[in-house]
């Protein structure tokens, strides 16, 4: 007789099959979970390290920003005493310049001739005063023009002083510049 197998082989062949096919996908599904949970791990890994590093470095530009205000306000600080030095040694050096020009003034000035006023701003001197008479104050506008220690010397008024229908003198005001004939001779 025929060797017959009545026992249900397929069936128990595809559920070995069914169970194996479950078995690998449960198999691919955990090592896929395992992967992505890897992965993420990974990337949220690299993602604090690089917040450490932008940390860092914000920190370092916090601190160099600092530092370059500071050299900014040391250059400030640098400049304005570099000012004030230069302005000290002017003065030192404009010192003597002032005697000159008294000095010069007096041997400019005709005896007929005397000061009202006399003030300075910077290079410039404005000159109020009085004179017997006009010849008096042209000589003196020459005296200055001739000198070393004057230059661009410009009247700006005179007007006579009347007693009655008499003339007894006049009053000038004038304008002249300073100058230094030492630092010409340097230059």
């Amino acid at each position: 007789m025929a060797n017959i197998d009545l026992r249900p082989w397929r069936e128990e062949r595809r559920k070995e099959r069914q169970q194996q096919f479950l078995l690998v996908l449960v198999l691919v599904v955990v090592a896929a979970g395992a992967a992505g949970w890897s992965w993420n791990q990974t990337v949220k890994a690299q993602i604090q390290q690089q917040e450490q590093r932008n940390t860092f470095l914000q920190q370092r530009i916090s601190d160099l920003d600092k530092k370059i205000e500071e050299i900014r306000t040391l250059r400030e600080q640098r400049e304005k005493l570099v000012e004030r030095m230069e302005v000290i040694q002017s003065l030192q050096g404009d010192r003597p310049i002032i005697v000159h020009v008294f000095e010069e003034l007096v041997e400019a000035t005709p005896e007929e001739v005397y000061f009202t006023s006399l003030s300075s701003q910077g290079t410039t001197i404005n000159i109020s005063g009085r004179a017997d008479r006009p010849l008096s104050i042209s000589d003196f506008l020459r005296n200055l023009d001739t000198s070393p220690w004057f230059q661009n010397a410009f009247l700006i008024n005179v007007q006579s002083i009347k007693e009655g229908q008499e003339v007894v003198g006049n009053t000038f005001s004038l304008r002249v510049q300073r100058a230094n004939p030492n630092s010409e001779a340097d230059e």
